[in-house]
């Protein structure tokens, strides 16, 4: 089998010295160049004929999300991991057609060596296989205040509190995500989210989410009650979300738990809360992601009569998740990516 042609660009000589020492060491992957400045590195993409480039954020002449916006679509068949210090413009890349991230070392507590090498090579193997979707010409990529206009889509007339939307993604999923919630009308019924995500990122992702959407969106807290209008997402790190229910209604439940279906949090965690306290009442969506996790749960959900739907294979950048869902019979419906924000509401407007 071909090994996955690797190009890394970063300014610093260090750190590309130090993947090209770890990440060589894997014997699928061949290193076929490494670049300083990204400008130098676009002349050469043509003849080293890349499947993977690992690419910096901050970087002088050209930044890495400016670099996947004018150099990469001309290269539509090469896939692009991010490697980003904590900040927020990492979802700028996201955008504009990066198939995931990895926090560089030192932008999150706890950094381990050994696990960011795991975690990079497996990031970069399945960006070999994954599939490119880039946004930057639907929606900007900077967006600013929540728009004062009302939503393009009617209120929502048949949800109660008693209604909850819930989400899991992982690889490709902060777009995903943000093109199925981006028109929901400000009084939808209360959204829990996973993405699979490092910590800190996550709270950073909210507050960009919150700057598109009609609903409030925040990075969720233990105890944040689910109400209308209003999106919370699991924060990274070492707390599984649950969900429960008390005499006031539905609220969050974050405590340390070891990962489930491979991750902390896990989509299976919160979907078998969903189905556990909600019931019918609820509606389940898995979206875009590598592995398996969401897919019991999402049949959990299923068999307590939520409806549930999954991304289709052609608009995911990696069919993994929703695809483990649908062959064990957790999908109810499997949509278009660009369909799915509009499934949602009909469960709650009478129509089907």
């Amino acid at each position: 089998m071909p090994k996955i042609r690797l190009v890394i660009i970063d300014d610093s000589l260090f750190f590309r010295t130090f993947l090209t020492r770890n990440v060589g060491k894997d014997v699928s992957i061949e290193i076929v160049g490494s670049f300083g400045d990204p400008v130098e590195a676009s002349k050469n993409i043509e003849s080293l004929r890349p499947d993977v480039i690992a690419l910096d954020m901050e970087m002088p002449r050209m930044r890495g999300d400016e670099f996947l916006r004018t150099v990469m679509p001309k290269h539509p068949n090469v896939k692009t991991i991010v490697i980003s210090a904590l900040s927020g413009n990492v979802f700028d890349a996201m955008h504009a057609g990066a198939i995931d991230f990895v926090g560089k070392p030192g932008s999150t507590p706890g950094f381990d060596e050994s696990k960011f090498i795991v975690e990079i090579i497996q990031k970069i193997k399945v960006a070999s296989t994954a599939h490119t979707h880039r946004f930057a010409d639907q929606t900007p990529a900077r967006p600013a205040a929540r728009p004062a206009t009302p939503a393009p889509r009617p209120a929502v007339s048949g949800a109660t509190s008693k209604n909850i939307i819930a989400i899991g993604a992982s690889t490709g999923g902060t777009e995903a995500i943000i093109e199925v919630v981006k028109h929901f009308p400000a009084n939808t019924p209360g959204v829990v989210i996973v993405q699979h995500m490092p910590p800190v990122f996550t709270k950073m992702y909210a507050e960009r989410v919150d700057r598109i959407c009609m609903m409030s969106v925040r990075e969720a807290k233990n105890g944040d009650r689910i109400q209308q209008g209003t999106i919370l997402i699991a924060p990274g790190g070492d707390d599984q979300m649950h969900i429960r229910q008390d005499s006031n209604g539905f609220y969050t439940y974050l405590a340390p738990g070891a990962k489930v279906s491979g991750h902390c949090p896990s989509v299976d965690v919160m979907f078998d809360s969903v189905a556990k306290v909600v019931g019918r009442n609820a509606v389940g969506v898995l979206l875009t992601g590598m592995g398996a996790d969401g897919a019991k749960g999402l049949l959990n959900m299923k068999r307590t009569g939520a409806h549930t739907i999954g991304q289709n294979e052609e608009s995911c950048v990696v069919y993994g998740m929703p695809m483990e869902a649908y062959k064990i019979g957790g999908v109810s419906e499997q949509l278009a990516l660009s369909a799915i924000g509009d499934a949602v509401l009909r469960r709650f407007s009478g129509r089907r």
